[in-house]
């Protein structure tokens, strides 16, 4: 009656709706809470083909971190809104961005866990800044 592939395609289509219907109410904050987490879970996928020898997961599983990373929290930087004050903060960021893609492209080429490892960490660590600075928790 359900096959495998049909219960993957179900379970698949369920999830996305979760993620659609939680990006669809999130404030801005959010939305970069969840493009961190979507790098992160990529990340660990990409780390877990790598160990399995399967290049084409792997090769899948880092270029969609990077896409999460180059369209999504690289293109969400605005320095105009930034001010002043701010400008010189999102060029750091903007760079690091940048370093993270590289040092993914290294893992993806290489097979370069420790470039992963670094993406991963990195990625986490500004996360982890993000995630303090949010402005729901302080007006709560």
């Amino acid at each position: 009656m359900y096959t495998s592939h049909s219960f993957r395609t179900g379970a698949g289509a369920y999830a996305r709706i979760g993620v659609e219907s939680g990006a669809m109410s999130a404030s801005p904050h959010q939305l970069i809470c969840m493009l961190f987490d979507g790098a992160t879970t990529a990340i660990g996928m990409a780390r877990h083909h790598m160990a399995g020898g399967d290049v084409i997961a792997k090769g899948r599983a880092i270029s969609k971190t990077i896409n999460i990373v180059e369209n999504g929290l690289k293109a969400s930087l605005d320095a105009d809104a930034a001010g002043p004050a701010g400008a010189g903060l999102v060029g750091n960021l903007a760079a690091l961005y940048d370093y993270i893609v590289q040092r993914l492209l290294q893992a993806n080429l290489h097979n370069d866990a420790n470039a992963l490892d670094e993406a991963d960490r990195l990625l986490g660590d500004i996360a982890g800044a993000w995630r303090e600075i949010d402005p729901g928790a302080a007006a709560a």
